[in-house]
């Protein structure tokens, strides 16, 4: 049998590519690759540690109204953080809500600008942490 053992992306979709740059890029401070190849539509990758978020400037078939508020109750990308509190605070400057897990976990989840719900949890012995 085939082993999977490991991650390669999460593909993200987005209605504006450069509004969701605006939030991947510069306010969480991930880094685009150059490498996405023209696929016919909109779209940036951009490098988490050595995986990826593809996000995909589709049409979304899914409703983004009356989603929960707590991103840990809908389909979410969990990735790790080294400064939750400085996260916290770069979310809520810009004006993004965030909750808290509750898990007990130093965690926290918040929505990107389309609607996408996202975990960050701190773990203080990833890199530059």
């Amino acid at each position: 049998m085939t082993r999977i053992y490991d991650m390669h992306h999460a593909s993200l979709l987005v209605a504006d590519t450069d509004r969701a740059l605006g939030f991947y890029r510069d306010l969480l401070g991930l880094e685009l690759d150059d490498g996405r190849p023209d696929l016919g539509f909109p779209g940036a990758w951009l490098q988490v540690g050595g995986r990826q978020i593809h996000l995909l400037e589709l049409p979304n078939p899914d409703p983004v109204v009356g989603r929960p508020a707590h991103g840990g109750r809908d389909r979410h990308t969990a990735l790790l953080v080294d400064d939750l509190d400085g996260l916290a605070g770069r979310l809520a400057g810009a004006g993004f809500a965030y909750t808290l897990s509750r898990s007990g976990r130093r965690a926290l989840f918040c929505r990107d600008p389309d609607g996408n719900a996202l975990e960050f949890i701190e773990a203080p012995g990833a890199p530059g942490g």
